[in-house]
């Protein structure tokens, strides 16, 4: 009996330790399945805030009696111009209601500001007339920021519902979007380029509103922001200024993907790079450099997928990038 309690005693034992030992090992094996998810985007925000990546947006009415021509810089005579739909839209979008409207926009879904009210901006407190059948669609050519940062789409909906109007927005870099209002194509432009704007204006393109000082209405901003890979190999980010940063990038002849289109954006990029490189939008200034400059002739969404994916530095505005990132990089 005694040998039997013995033996009892033993084997108790035995699956207790087996018991004990198995829930470490249970645990364990949950730990390890256990994955971390990485970030989809590693392209980062790396210099912002210099006083040079001021972005400033402006919108223009197109004058039905400017001198419209086709692609060939042929004359065209028979141009129909919306300024009924363009006049209601430019003064919806400087009401207070919509400068509120686009502040707001972002807090919600990114968590950040992505657009700014500008400081003394005009602003309009009359009446807005309602579409009619004539007028009810209005052209609007603008730059791919206010369209690929989400803005457009969250607040012209609200302003259509309101009185009426179909907003048909082409998208395209600054210089294309006001080369489609010189060819006929647009009611009104909204861009980011104020040598662009300026020579707009010079030319006879746009025209002013009533009960406004001058043709061109600039009324929002944000910020260019000098984005690269984590890794920051140019060191950009302990780089004094956005000026010593684009020297460190071609010096160090790291990858920039550049707009290359003539947009508000490739403009700035271009008056960042050092005199003594010769960058313009001209191919033959930078034919020396393609083996770490890439001129993409596209838009800002599609360049920084490609700057994501060659692991290169890039400017862009800020509201666009914050798209991009919560957007897991696809645009």
């Amino acid at each position: 009996m005694k040998k039997f309690m013995t033996l009892l005693l033993a084997l108790v034992m035995s699956v207790g330790m087996f018991t004990a030992c198995s829930k470490p090992a249970e645990e364990k094996v949950e730990e390890t399945t256990t994955v971390t998810e990485e970030a989809a985007v590693d392209l980062t925000i790396l210099k912002e805030a210099d006083d040079k990546m001021l972005n400033t947006y402006t919108v223009i009415a197109v004058d039905p009696e400017a001198p419209f021509t086709d692609a060939d810089g042929n004359a065209v005579s028979d141009v129909a111009v919306n300024t009924a739909g363009a006049d209601a839209l430019i003064q919806w979008l400087l009401l207070e209601d919509t400068a509120a409207l686009i502040a707001a926009y972002g807090e919600e879904e990114y968590g950040n500001t992505l657009f700014y009210n500008l400081e003394g901006a005009p602003v309009y407190a009359g009446e807005i007339a309602p579409a009619t059948e004539e007028t009810k669609t209005i052209r609007l050519s603008t730059t791919t920021s206010v369209k690929d940062s989400g803005l457009l789409g969250a607040i012209l909906p609200v302003f259509e519902e309101a009185y009426g109007y179909t907003v048909e927005v082409q998208s395209a870099g600054t210089g294309k979007a006001i080369a489609a209002a010189k060819y006929g194509n647009a009611d009104l432009i909204l861009v980011h380029s104020k040598s662009q704007e300026e020579a707009f204006v010079e030319e006879g393109f746009g025209r002013v509103l009533e009960g406004f000082d001058a043709e061109r209405l600039s009324f929002i901003y944000n910020y260019f922001v000098l984005c690269g890979p984590s890794s920051d190999p140019a060191g950009v980010k302990d780089a004094a200024t956005v000026l010593d940063a684009f020297a460190a990038i071609a010096e160090g002849k790291y990858i920039f993907i550049s707009r290359g289109d003539g947009s508000g954006t490739h403009t700035k990029e271009i008056s960042l790079w050092s005199a003594d490189l010769g960058i313009t939008a001209e191919p033959e200034s930078f034919a020396s450099y393609t083996e770490w400059y890439t001129s993409a002739n596209a838009g800002m969404g599609a360049c920084l997928v490609m700057a994501e994916e060659m692991e290169g530095y890039i400017l862009t505005d800020k509201a666009t990038f914050l798209t991009f990132v919560a957007n897991n990089g696809i645009m």
